[in-house]
């Protein structure tokens, strides 16, 4: 199991979304590029979709330094999703768009088999199809957000347009 942490990427850990009905648990998502590309995070249910969004694009090894969001319509036109939580979530801006500073990891994922799709970096578009696929207790010192599974290489966030 992977701490996901300090990689020498850009980007800076998020905080953790303020409420306490759930303190303790932990939800276990799947982060899903395709079939056989894959990284399971496990982290505390009471953080955000921001820490979420980090620890996702930590797991794959690429900075944190884009627009991004999550959205309730996983195929189409996903940026008219109904439910939809974004990083410049300014209503004259996005919109219906809820803050993912805001919004906690169990109110985005609130059962089992809840998905949403994330959408990082709106020119690359790198979607990723995200799953609640668990839920645990907090253990006692251990460091959340983790990754504690992995499939698949994680391609490059910016591959190589060298054509020579």
């Amino acid at each position: 199991m992977d701490q996901v942490g300090d990689t020498g990427r850009k980007g800076t850990m998020p905080r953790r979304a303020a409420t306490t009905t759930v303190e303790g648990t932990t939800h276990l998502l799947r982060a899903l590029l395709r079939p056989t590309l894959y990284r399971d995070i496990e982290l505390e249910s009471t953080n955000t979709l921001h820490t979420l969004a980090w620890s996702i694009t930590r797991a794959f090894g690429f900075d944190f330094d884009h627009a991004f969001g999550f959205f309730s319509r996983l195929t189409g036109r996903v940026f008219a999703s109904p439910i939809r939580y974004e990083v410049l979530a300014d209503a004259a801006i996005s919109g219906a768009s809820r803050s993912v500073h805001e919004t906690s990891v169990v109110r985005a994922f609130p059962r089992l088999g809840s998905k949403m799709l994330f959408v990082y970096d709106y020119g690359d578009e790198w979607r990723f199809r995200v799953e609640l696929i668990g839920r645990g207790e907090a253990a006692a010192g251990v460091a959340y957000p983790r990754v504690v599974a992995r499939l698949g290489k994680a391609p490059e966030q910016y591959p190589s347009t060298d054509v020579s």
